[in-house]
């Protein structure tokens, strides 16, 4: 597995490991891996190319009061994981190799979708994501990227950005993974206490019971919506950020559910903030 930390090291990688144009999968990540990182990587090796993985904390999508300084960081561990799992080139670069002239001038607005979910409480934050997206983009030209199905939103943005700027990249989106429990794995599960993780699982358990009932036969989204609601009372260091049921593509708030709508949430466990969502 090769490791390059410069842009004019990963352009020579790259035309080393592609001499016959083959498919290039990337999966961009954040680093601090856990099992739902790797999941993308074996999903990338499936395409029957080269897997790639970019290892990079872009302090564009940090909030000025969020947490770019105590993210979690093990990136020795981070390489031996992804050279078990047969990724052969890695770029981690620093922020000022990543923006050489600094804070880039010109961005990629998320637009109205930017502002649903997520991104009405995170304010910049998806613009953040999309610019460095396009830049990994624009430096690793792969073929297809792979990103997680936890970040829900951020993947069809990036779907969206994708498809308005023709960027052709095939976006693939993997499975979340889950702890025993059924929480949603998450780099900052770190940061949960023992009372914090246990309260945590009543995330998921909010979900599957509002799927239960989708099971059911139940459609009105305010039904749903209140068993979410119900479940997430029950453990007292959740404090429900949002709980929405929304059209996979658009994002838009649904009064009925279908089969392929999405229930998504966030919330505060103590000082951490966690989300989770899925697909009816």
């Amino acid at each position: 597995m090769i490791v390059v930390r410069t842009r004019a090291a990963l352009t020579e990688e790259l035309e080393r490991l592609r001499p016959l144009g083959e498919t290039l999968a990337l999966v961009p990540t954040m680093g601090f891996l856990h099992e739902g990182h790797l999941s993308l990587v074996d999903l990338a090796g499936e395409m029957g190319g080269r897997v790639a993985v970019s290892i990079f904390v872009n302090p564009l999508q940090f909030g000025p009061a969020e947490d770019l300084s105590s993210y979690p960081r093990d990136e020795e561990r981070d390489l031996g994981l992804l050279e078990a799992r047969g990724a052969e080139l890695v770029f981690a670069p620093s922020t000022e190799e990543m923006y050489p002239d600094g804070e880039p001038r010109i961005t990629v607005s998320p637009g109205a979708l930017g502002n649903r979910l997520c991104g009405a409480f995170r304010p910049g934050h998806f613009r953040g994501v999309l610019t460095v997206v396009a830049r990994l983009f624009g430096l690793f030209r792969p073929e297809v990227a792979v990103f997680g199905r936890k970040d829900f939103q951020q993947a069809v943005l990036i779907r969206r950005m994708v498809r308005d700027l023709e960027l052709r990249v095939r976006v693939e989106t993997g499975p979340i993974v889950r702890e025993r429990d059924g929480l949603a794995m998450s780099s900052r599960n770190t940061y949960l206490n023992d009372d914090e993780r246990r309260d945590a699982r009543g995330l998921h358990g909010a979900l599957y019971a509002a799927r239960r009932l989708y099971d059911g036969g139940e459609r009105r989204a305010d039904v749903l919506l209140q068993e979410v609601f119900k479940v997430v009372a029950e453990h007292r260091q959740l404090e429900l950020q949002y709980a929405e049921l929304v059209a996979p593509d658009t994002l838009a708030p649904l009064e009925s559910a279908q089969d392929g709508s999405v229930l998504a949430l966030a919330a505060f466990c103590g000082t951490t903030r966690l989300i989770d969502n899925m697909e009816l």
